[in-house]
C-alpha cells in the first residue's frame, strides 16, 4: 500500500490529484515520512500547478523540516515571485538548527538580490563564510548577482576574485553587473580578461553594449563572435537584432533571420518579437507580418511590437485592425498597447479614432490613461489642429506621478502649438514644462515659435536665457547603412575619416542646388 502511494505522488497532474495521494499518505501513515513530503512539496512548488499554499500548509505542519524540505519550500516562492516568504523559510531553518548547504544559500541570496535588500545579502554573505563557502561557484557566483543587483560592485568584484576556480558564470554574471549599472568599460575589461569565452560569455557582452546604446559596438563584437567559431543562441540574437533595429542595419537582420531558418531554430516570442521590431523599424512592413504569421505562439508584448510597427510606419488602419483581431482572440491590451494605437492614430490623422480608444481604454479595459498616454493624446489632437481641446485634455488630467512623467504631456503640448503658429498657449505650456524639468527642448521649441512669429526680441530672449542658466542645446545625430557599415554622424563635429570627401559632395550640391533655383526664378518671371 505504502509503494503504491508513493507511486501516485509521483504521477499526480493536478491539485486535486495530489489532495488524494496525500489523503492516502495519512491514512497509510505516510504524513511524516521524508520522501513522501518532498514529492508533495516538490509538486506543490510548481508555478504552473497553482498549489503553493496547499504546499506552504504542509510545510507547516512539519515538525523537523529536513533542509532538503525547506530549500523546495524556499525555491518554490522564489518561482512565484515571492521573496519576502522565502526569506522567512530561510529564518525558519536557523531556528530548527539546520545548516544552510549550497542549495539554500543561492536561492536565499536571489530572494536578497529580488528585495534589492543589502543588509539581508551581506548577513546572508556572513553565513556563507562562516559555514566555509566562500570559493564555492554556485554560492559564490548567487553572491556576485545580489551585489550587482544593489549596486555594489565593488564587493561584486571582491567575491569574484575569491572564487579559487572561476567558471565561465562567474565570468558571465559579473559582466552582466557591470553591463547592467552601465559600467560598460568595466564590463568590457572583465571580458577581455576571460581565458575561456563561450557565448553566454560574448552574449552578457553583446547584451551589455546593446542595453547601454552602444549599438555599433554590439554589432562589431558579434562579427568578432563569428570570426572566433561561435554560434550564436537566440539571446544572442535578440540583442544583436535589436541593435539592427536602432541603427536600420536591415542587411545584417535579414541575415540573421536567414540564419535562424537555416538551422530550424524555433520562432520564440523574443526571438520572433525582436524579428518583428527590426523588420518594422526598418520600414519592411511585409517582411515583419510575414514573421507574425509564422510564429506558432503570440504574447500580448508580441502584438504590441507589430501594432507599434503599423504606427511608426504611418499605418494606422491597420494598427487599429491589428487591435480588433487581437481582442477578437482573446489577449488582453495592456497601457503599452494603447500608446502604439494613439501613436498610430496621430501618425495617420485618425483623432476620432484615437478619442475612441481612448475611452474603450478607460472603460471597457480599466486600464488607467498614464502621462505618456495622454502625450500621445494631446499630439494626435494638436496635428488635428485641436489645439483648444488637446490644452483642454491637460487641464482636466489628473495629477501625475512625477514631474518627469506630467512633462511628457506638456511637452507634446508645446510642440503642438509650435507646429501651429499658437504662440499664446506655447508660452504657458513652455513655463509649466520649464518648472517640471531642466532641459533645452523647451527653450529651443519657444524660441522657434517667437521667430516664426516675428517676434524675434523674444527668440532672443529666450537663447539668453539658456545661455544665463547654462542650458545647452543637445546636438542632433543621424546614421546611414552602406555595405553593412554604419556610418553615424553628430551635428557640429567633424570626426568622420572622409568627412573631407562628404563636404566637397554636399558642395557640389548645394551649387547644383543653387543652380536650379536661379533657373525656376528666371522661368517665373
Amino acid at each position: 500500500m505504502s509503494s503504491r502511494c508513493l507511486h501516485l505522488l509521483e504521477k499526480c497532474k493536478s491539485l486535486t490529484q495530489l489532495k488524494q495521494a496525500h489523503a492516502l499518505a495519512v491514512t497509510c501513515g505516510l504524513a511524516t515520512n521524508t520522501f513522501a513530503l518532498s514529492r508533495m512539496l516538490a509538486f506543490c512548488s510548481n508555478p504552473s500547478h497553482g498549489a503553493l499554499d496547499y504546499g506552504h500548509k504542509i510545510f507547516n505542519q512539519i515538525e523537523n523540516p529536513t533542509i532538503c524540505i525547506c530549500n523546495t519550500m524556499i525555491k518554490g516562492f522564489l518561482l512565484k515571485d515571492e521573496s519576502f516568504r522565502a526569506l522567512q523559510v530561510h529564518r525558519l531553518i536557523l531556528r530548527h538548527g539546520l545548516l544552510p548547504d549550497n542549495y539554500t544559500l543561492p536561492y536565499t541570496l536571489k530572494a536578497c538580490a529580488n528585495m534589492k535588500s543589502l543588509n539581508l545579502g551581506g548577513s546572508v554573505h556572513g553565513q556563507s563564510l562562516k559555514l566555509g563557502f566562500p570559493s564555492d561557484n554556485f554560492v559564490g557566483n548567487s553572491l556576485i548577482a545580489m551585489y550587482s543587483a544593489v549596486g555594489e560592485m565593488g564587493a561584486a568584484r571582491l567575491v569574484f576574485e575569491e572564487i579559487s576556480l572561476k567558471c565561465v558564470v562567474s565570468w558571465t554574471v559579473l559582466i552582466s553587473g557591470y553591463a547592467k549599472r552601465g559600467d560598460v568599460y568595466s564590463a568590457r575589461l572583465i571580458f577581455d580578461e576571460a581565458p575561456l569565452k563561450d557565448r553566454g560569455i560574448w552574449g552578457a557582452m553583446i547584451a551589455g553594449y546593446v542595453q547601454n546604446n552602444c549599438f555599433k559596438e554590439g554589432l562589431k563584437l558579434f562579427r568578432l563572435m563569428q570570426l572566433s567559431g561561435i554560434k550564436p543562441d537566440e539571446a544572442s540574437l535578440v540583442s544583436v537584432l535589436c541593435a539592427c533595429a536602432h541603427l536600420g542595419c536591415l542587411e545584417i537582420g535579414k541575415w540573421i533571420h536567414r540564419y535562424v531558418e537555416k538551422v530550424g531554430m524555433s520562432l520564440g516570442l523574443k526571438l520572433g518579437t525582436a524579428l518583428i521590431d527590426m523588420y518594422s523599424k526598418c520600414g519592411c512592413l511585409e517582411l515583419a507580418e510575414k514573421v507574425f504569421d509564422e510564429m506558432p505562439k503570440r504574447d500580448v508584448i508580441c502584438w504590441n511590437t507589430v501594432i507599434s510597427g503599423y504606427a511608426m510606419n504611418g499605418d494606422g488602419g491597420s494598427a487599429v485592425k491589428t487591435f480588433d483581431e487581437m481582442r477578437r482572440l482573446g489577449v488582453e491590451p495592456d497601457s503599452v498597447t494603447f500608446i502604439s494605437l494613439f501613436a498610430a492614430c496621430s501618425y495617420s490623422n485618425m483623432a476620432d479614432e484615437g478619442l475612441r480608444l481612448l475611452h474603450e481604454m478607460a472603460n471597457v479595459c480599466k486600464i488607467e490613461p498614464g502621462p505618456e498616454h495622454y502625450g500621445c493624446i494631446v499630439d494626435l489632437l494638436t496635428r488635428a489642429r485641436l489645439i483648444e481641446e488637446a490644452n483642454a485634455i491637460l487641464q482636466r488630467m489628473a495629477v501625475m506621478g512625477s514631474s518627469s512623467e506630467e512633462a511628457i504631456a506638456w511637452r507634446a503640448l508645446l510642440s503642438g502649438c509650435c507646429s501651429h503658429g499658437r504662440v499664446d498657449l506655447a508660452e504657458a505650456a513652455a513655463e509649466r514644462l520649464v518648472e517640471l524639468e531642466r532641459h533645452s527642448g523647451a527653450y529651443v521649441l519657444l524660441a522657434n515659435a517667437y521667430a516664426a512669429a516675428g517676434r524675434h526680441d523674444e527668440a532672443r530672449r529666450i537663447r539668453k536665457t539658456m545661455r544665463r542658466r547654462g542650458v545647452e542645446k543637445t546636438p542632433g545625430c543621424s546614421s546611414v547603412e552602406i555595405d553593412s557599415t554604419v556610418h553615424e554622424f553628430v551635428a557640429g563635429e567633424k570626426t568622420h575619416s572622409r568627412m573631407d570627401e562628404i563636404s566637397a559632395i554636399l558642395e557640389v550640391i548645394k551649387i547644383h542646388l543653387e543652380i536650379d533655383s536661379s533657373f525656376v526664378s528666371s522661368v517665373s518671371l
